[in-house]
């Protein structure tokens, strides 16, 4: 009975110590959170009104206009960016990243697969660890960007993809990322980058037409890739908060599981140490009826 005690007071021991790591956690997950969701706040209204712009530019531009980032091209070499977390303990968030980017490949571009033209461009060490564990084409330069968040160092990875595009080594590029809507929920999505998606024309919502000066030629060759750069700016700002929402969420979750079983070890204990009290009370009572007797 006493070796049942130690083990259940050691279990209560190491549940507590837990306890108090995910609670101090979540502490620091919340104080990043703010600062992420401050920044993609912030951030996101520019970056969408200029995705918006580039877009209504690529559909009203002229066919004697080279926009070589906008042209269409079939789709026999894909790009894909998925953007996970360098640490875990952040429940499903990485996983669900990952699964979205297998079955994408799955559902669009699985010929393209099994030809090997499919590469994966990952930002994050968990996802260039889980591509590279299962044998995907990788590209190994970019998957630090968190170690050292910055809009020059995103950038890098960007322009590393419109080269690619460029020189047609890559006929189609995605970003596969968590778009941030509070601290318990993110939304997983797959967002076209190259070629430039056009804006739909629908009689609700017409294009716009702009006017250029200097010339279009200018404007559209300088301010290009800056919207390009920003766009994959936005979605990794949108991770890095989608991230710290979810590490607060899981381990808030993990101190109240820790505190359910906190409760059960202690009525275990309780009744195990009244078990053994009445088994030496009674052991007292035998022994002094027996010199009696």
């Amino acid at each position: 009975m006493s070796g049942q005690l130690k083990e259940v007071r050691n279990r209560i021991k190491s549940v507590t110590s837990t306890q108090q790591i995910t609670k101090a956690m979540k502490m620091v997950s919340a104080a990043k959170l703010r600062r992420a969701q401050d920044a993609i706040i912030q951030m996101r209204p520019y970056a969408q009104k200029l995705q918006e712009m580039l877009s209504n530019i690529a559909s009203s531009a002229s066919g004697d206009m080279s926009m070589p980032l906008a042209e269409e091209r079939t789709a026999e070499r894909v790009l894909l960016i998925p953007i996970t977390s360098d640490r875990g303990l952040c429940g499903a968030y990485n996983s669900n990243v990952i699964k979205l980017t297998k079955q994408i490949i799955k559902d669009k571009y699985q010929s393209q697969f099994d030809k090997g033209n499919v590469t994966i461009l990952p930002i994050g060490k968990k996802g260039y660890e889980s591509f590279v564990k299962s044998n995907y084409k990788v590209v190994a330069d970019f998957w630090t960007i968190f170690s050292d968040l910055s809009f020059e160092n995103v950038r890098n990875a960007a322009v590393y993809a419109q080269k690619a595009f460029l020189n047609k080594e890559v006929d189609r590029v995605e970003i596969i990322y968590s778009q941030f809507k509070n601290a318990a929920t993110q939304k997983f999505v797959s967002e076209a980058y190259l070629p430039i998606p056009k804006a739909e024309k629908t009689e609700s919502k017409k294009t716009l037409d702009f006017i250029y000066e200097p010339s279009k030629e200018v404007l559209l060759m300088e301010l290009m890739p800056k919207i390009l750069n920003t766009q994959v700016y936005k979605a990794v700002l949108d991770a890095n908060a989608s991230e710290h929402g979810a590490r607060m969420t899981a381990m808030d979750k993990a101190s109240e599981n820790a505190n359910e079983l906190l409760k059960t070890l202690k009525i275990s204990y309780n009744r195990a140490r009244q078990a053994a009290i009445t088994t030496e009370l009674t052991e007292i009572v035998s022994g002094a009826a027996a010199l009696q007797g």
